[in-house]
């Protein structure tokens, strides 16, 4: 019997990592759908050997994606769970998560699974812990104040999941893949910073350092963005390396934070520096910024409809 849950996977290119992830919930689910961006390589085709349900839209980033699934993709449950291809449900999540759809907790729109990272075939400590990544759609909307990652704002109560969901891009093996994807990224991360410093861009969840887990990185991103450019990166990679303990992964723990945690937060700082000039000139300005990123003055999500979310504990969560 399958699990009344709806799965969503967005591809783009994901021929090496999207059969892992798709045999993961491969008749566990209800449906499963995959939404492409215009894939050239067998990604389709690997998709079609499980699924029917492949659509296509277009990629500006993960949260106009994500948007446009909650609006269009025709599911079959009230829940859904979002996947990115080179993402895998551990067999321990999928159980907790049939327990918790047959056994509802009233209020309960949401669950925070454990995030797992794989970097160059070993795990990586020092990340996040938690993902908001299985939600009742009608209670949920998409932050749309993010460039470049991707959150959820539940209406109500969320809870925890101690199962985790494993995120290894073998695309990453080759390191120039991985340099490439992050020298795009800093790009549209430099203008977000640079819109949320001047207040054109504002927070769509209210920092809070003992909130969820939204909200507790929120309030340590507001911390970051007060930080000096050019000192920030040298304090991260201490943070995540040292206090974080990713010594402990060793030389690929080493390469891992170095670049995410020191070089990438290098380059973002050197962009910011490079938009701020070029607006201190007025060959540049905060309005042309934002809409070559596809926002207005303002724009964040509607806070007044899903308030603060609640936190419960599930299946031992501590």
């Amino acid at each position: 019997m399958t699990v009344a849950v709806s799965v969503v996977v967005l591809t783009h290119n994901e021929a090496l990592n999207i059969e892992r992830c798709l045999r993961s919930v491969s008749g566990w689910c209800r449906d499963l759908h995959v939404v492409d961006s215009g894939s050239t390589d067998e990604t389709i085709e690997i998709a079609r050997r499980y699924t029917n349900l492949v659509h296509h839209h277009d990629y500006v980033d993960h949260a106009s994606q994500w948007a446009w699934v909650f609006a269009t993709v025709p599911l079959q449950t009230e829940w859904l769970l979002l996947l990115d291809a080179d993402n895998e449900v551990s067999a321990a999540l999928r159980g907790q998560i049939a327990h918790v759809m047959n056994h509802p907790q009233a209020g309960v729109n949401g669950y925070y699974s454990v995030h797992t990272h794989v970097f160059r075939g070993r795990q990586v400590r020092g990340l996040k812990r938690w993902w908001l990544r299985l939600v009742r759609l009608q209670e949920t909307t998409v932050d749309n104040s993010e460039l470049v990652d991707f959150r959820l704002i539940v209406r109500g109560k969320t809870g925890f999941l101690p199962g985790d969901i494993v995120e290894h891009n073998l695309k990453e093996n080759e390191i120039d893949f991985w340099i490439d994807k992050h020298q795009k990224f800093s790009t549209r991360m430099a203008a977000e910073e640079v819109l949320r410093r001047t207040g054109y861009l504002s927070w769509a969840f209210k920092p809070r350092l003992f909130g969820n887990p939204d909200e507790r990185m929120t309030w340590f991103k507001s911390r970051w963005y007060a930080a000096p450019l050019f000192v920030r990166p040298f304090l991260y990679f201490a943070y995540r390396y040292l206090v974080k303990k990713g010594f402990l992964d060793g030389s690929n723990g080493f390469v891992y934070h170095f670049l995410q945690a020191f070089w990438f937060r290098l380059l973002v700082d050197i962009k910011m520096a490079a938009i701020y000039d070029r607006i201190s000139r007025a060959e540049y300005s905060l309005a042309e910024l934002a809409t070559e990123y596809g926002h207005t003055a303002g724009q964040s999500s509607p806070m007044d409809a899903f308030p603060t979310s609640l936190q419960v504990d599930v299946l031992g969560h501590s």
